[in-house]
Order: structure tokens, then C-alpha cells, then sequence
């Protein structure tokens, strides 16, 4: 059986004006990932969403691997949800960045609190029934991921992958191979650490998740590394 290496990318820069670009710590992060794999995996092809953080990834990613990867695939449907837009629509005054900024800062735990707010307003956007106020409801995001993952396999053609998408995506792609509930999903959505690898079984039709959320690679060359957001 062949293996895709779902990877999350690295820490993004949450709270600067271009959130999708990789914070310094996610430049390396991806390194790290790199020269773990460099040795142990030969990919045959490389794919990613269309997300300047997803591109950035594979870039560092192969700093740290010493040799050329195979060209990227762009696959859109790898891309993840609008967290900002489900964010907004539970706290709409947060459309204001400045508003958000002030209220988080005032709060004396300004990670916890977006946490808080982030969490509960997944429940309102996954729970089906607020569907008219978002551009893509829970259900059409599973649906693209999973057709994204179907295309990927065809293009991969029994080669090993490797893949820079986001936790969303790897948590719908986690809830279809294991059938888990929406609450599952989300919980796990929480905990996927920046640069994990998740490594998915294939052959044919038949796919079997053989690895989760694995961030030894972090914990073991620095763990101040382990990022979750």
C-alpha cells in the first residue's frame, strides 16, 4: 500500500495583517519536518491547497530535506474553512479586527479567549442549523475535502504523497476513515499540532488512517517548537 502524508501546516501569523503567510517559528518548523524526513521518505508527488501557508510549508519543508520534492499539485479543495468568517458570524462586532484585538487584550488571556469564542463558534457553524449565514456550510466543506482526497488519489496513482493542507481538512479526512461523530471532530480539530504528520493508507479504493497527529519530530530537535496555532 502506498502512504499519504497529511501534514498541517506551519504556525501561520495570527494577528498580522496577512494571517496566511508562516510566522518565523513556522519557517522552521518546517525545516524540522524536512530533515525527519529526509532518509525516511521518497515521495512521489506533492500536492497542497491553495493557501500561500500551504506553499510555504512544502518550500521549508524542503530546505530541511536537502533535495528537490516534486512538483506541487494545487488541489483548492484542500484549502481550509473561512475560521475567520465562522468566527464572525458567533461574534459579528469581531469583524472590527480592532474591536477583536482590544477585546482580547483586554481579557489578560488573549489566546484562551479567541479559544473560547473559536470553539463555540464551531458548534453554531457545524451544527446545521445557521447554514444561510455562511458562504459554506459545514456539510459543503466535507464534501470538497473528501472530493479533493478522492482526486488526489488518482493523481497520486499508487505513489507516495506528500501534502500541505490545514486542520480542517485532515480532521474531515480523520471523521470519514474512522466514523466519527461532529463532536469528535472538532475535538480532535483542536489538538492537530502545526507541521503534524498524519499518514493515510491506500490502495485502490480501500484507505486506512495508520498514523495521527505526529509531532515527534518537533519534541525531539526543540520542543518550544510545538505549536498549535
Amino acid at each position: 500500500m502506498a502512504t499519504i502524508y497529511l501534514i498541517r501546516h506551519g504556525q501561520a501569523s495570527f494577528g498580522k495583517d496577512n494571517y496566511d503567510q508562516l510566522s518565523p517559528t513556522g519557517w522552521a518548523q518546517g525545516r524540522v519536518l524536512g530533515r525527519w524526513l529526509a532518509g525516511k521518505v521518497a515521495a512521489g508527488a506533492a500536492f497542497g491547497g491553495g493557501l500561500q501557508r500551504h506553499r510555504e510549508t512544502l518550500e521549508a519543508l524542503g530546505e530541511g530535506y536537502g533535495q528537490p520534492l516534486p512538483a506541487l499539485q494545487t488541489l483548492p479543495g484542500l484549502d481550509e474553512f473561512d475560521h475567520m468568517q465562522v468566527v464572525e458570524r458567533f461574534r459579528p462586532e469581531w469583524a472590527d479586527r480592532g474591536a477583536m484585538a482590544r477585546d482580547l487584550a483586554a481579557s489578560g488571556k488573549p489566546a484562551r479567549t479567541f479559544q473560547k469564542a473559536y470553539e463555540a463558534a464551531m458548534v453554531r457553524w457545524t451544527s446545521g442549523d445557521h447554514d444561510s449565514d455562511y458562504t459554506e456550510s459545514w456539510l459543503g466543506f466535507q464534501a470538497r475535502v473528501l472530493a479533493a482526497l478522492d482526486e488526489l488519489v488518482a493523481r497520486a496513482d499508487g505513489q507516495d504523497a506528500l501534502v500541505a493542507t490545514s486542520g480542517g481538512p485532515i480532521a474531515v479526512i480523520t471523521k470519514q476513515l474512522l466514523g466519527l461523530s461532529d463532536d469528535k471532530t472538532l475535538a480532535i480539530n483542536n489538538v492537530i499540532a502545526n507541521t503534524s504528520v498524519s499518514r493515510v493508507l491506500y490502495s485502490g479504493s480501500r484507505r486506512s488512517l495508520a498514523v495521527f497527529n505526529n509531532y515527534s519530530h518537533l519534541e525531539a530537535e526543540d520542543p518550544a517548537l510545538v505549536t498549535f496555532r
